[in-house]
């Protein structure tokens, strides 16, 4: 048993291709075209505690042309189209709930252009972030949105992603120029110009950045670039208490530090980090900090933070300035989630992610780390609290219905718990299939009805990635 979550599925009627749809795709497609049960379970299982919900069929593009090619073919017999990147989303949003074709943009993996005069990219959908900056080095710049995997911009796109770089260079939204996206009707559209600003038309890349796959393919992005900072310096700080080290954060920002990085991580989880990276760390509640400018800036930022930290009670600030120093420093917060993983042997983590304004954070995450504790539930907490965003990894057997339906349920109090600070089900995961019981408290009837009118009219009959986000009534 995998999990005792259920699938909220509009229908149950599986859309599948015809043996004539199949027949004209491995015709176009030869060996990138699959129907092994294999390939069909790997593009139909996520980082969710959903059981897997394999597709029908697997094409993976090399092109533009391609992919409109498939979405065409699928359309005229209104069978479902899934977008894949790396795998690596964790809402249950590639699930092939109602089967159909998913087309897998890890061979469209070609960096288009590199222009530092524009301070810009220009990739297509399964290019990683590690990947465009690795072909950035040398030019003085990088791509910055971090969600932690190694995640397709295109997948990225989608789910509006963020992470932990967001305190100080924005979210994917914040770092997009324009898109190329195929349309329900198989045309290939360009989402907006190169330009730095337009006030020509509809934004309609930023409609579907967050969308999900459930407007369109998008098979090219242009994003924003920024300049290394001439020096780098991290540091970690203990505190008494989490609203001691949101406090610190807080302030710093108000003062106007820019930070680069501001990651909260609670005493249970460096617990497991120091277990998993034999780390000596003190299990308090903990910041992971990071400035960048020019030397004298970056030790002006670090004296305020210094004076800041102490007044809010953390402890001496360990320094890395060095490239390996910081590397070292921040290895454990990057391998924060496998860590809390091994706190429980056989377990699986329901990963949650609320996002609350910066003034209702510490509460919020007092409130929830006693419902945590009054519930006898193993949860570490970790976040980027720059941003107020963060994350309780509650770790539940996968076969044991009890623990699997109380971590739901903590889970729904929770987002209420976000809804009510004035936040958000979702900060950087998505809507998924998971969210979108919550759409209509977070946007009301009338804004949750305007989102499935946009669906209805990009996509009239319902054939990208089905099911989710803002599913359409049967009909």
């Amino acid at each position: 048993m995998d999990s005792v979550v259920n699938i909220p599925v509009r229908s149950n009627t599986r859309r599948s291709p015809s043996p004539e749809l199949l027949a004209l795709l491995q015709g176009r497609f030869a060996e990138r075209f699959s129907t092994s049960k294999v390939v069909l379970l790997q593009h139909g299982t996520d980082e969710s505690t959903y059981p897997p919900q394999p597709p029908d069929a697997v094409v993976f593009v090399r092109s533009t042309e391609d992919a409109a090619f498939v979405v065409r073919a699928c359309a005229r017999e209104r069978v479902p189209v899934i977008g894949f990147g790396v795998g690596s989303s964790v809402e249950g949003h590639l699930l092939a709930v109602e089967g159909g074709v998913c087309v897998d943009f890890s061979q469209m993996d070609k960096v288009l252009a590199i222009r530092p005069g524009d301070l810009t990219a220009t990739v297509e959908a399964g290019v990683t972030r590690g990947q465009l900056n690795a072909a950035l080095q040398g030019t003085g710049f990088f791509f910055s949105v971090d969600p932690g995997a190694d995640a397709s911009i295109g997948g990225m796109v989608a789910t509006a992603a963020s992470g932990t770089n967001t305190v100080r260079y924005g979210t994917m939204r914040d770092n997009l120029v324009s898109l190329t996206v195929i349309t329900a009707e198989g045309e290939i559209v360009r989402t907006a110009s190169r330009a730095r600003k337009s006030s020509a038309g509809y934004n309609l890349t930023q409609l579907y950045c967050g969308s999900e796959g459930t407007l369109g393919l998008i098979t090219e992005a242009t994003v924003r670039l920024h300049p290394h900072p001439e020096t780098y310096a991290a540091a970690v700080v203990h505190f008494p208490s989490v609203r001691a080290a949101v406090g610190c954060v807080i302030e710093s920002i108000q003062m106007g530090v820019p930070l680069a990085r501001a990651e909260l991580l609670d005493a249970l989880t460096i617990r497991a980090v120091n277990a998993h990276s034999r780390t000596a760390l003190g299990e308090h509640p903990t910041l992971f900090l990071e400035f960048g400018g020019s030397q004298g800036q970056v030790d002006e930022q670090a004296a305020v933070v210094r004076e800041i930290a102490g007044g809010h009670g953390g402890g001496d600030l360990q320094w890395a300035r060095l490239p390996e120093e910081r590397s070292r420093l921040w290895t454990p917060r990057h391998h924060a989630y496998f860590a809390c993983l091994q706190l429980k042997a056989g377990c699986r983590s329901l990963s949650t992610d609320a996002c609350v304004p910066l003034s209702a954070l510490a509460q919020c995450i007092e409130e929830t780390q006693a419902d945590i504790a009054e519930h006898g539930l193993l949860a570490p907490v970790l976040g980027h609290v720059g941003d107020g965003n963060f994350h309780c990894l509650v770790l539940v057997d996968p076969g044991s219905a009890q623990e699997n339906e109380a971590a739901e349920a903590f889970s729904h109090r929770l987002v209420q718990r976000a809804l009510r600070h004035g936040g958000t089900s979702t900060g950087e995961h998505g809507v998924g299939l998971h969210k979108m019981k919550y759409l209509v408290d977070e946007h009301g009837e009338h804004g949750v009805a305007l989102m499935r009118a946009v669906k209805k009219a990009l996509d009239p009959h319902d054939i990208f990635n089905p099911g989710k986000v803002v599913a359409l009534a049967e009909g």
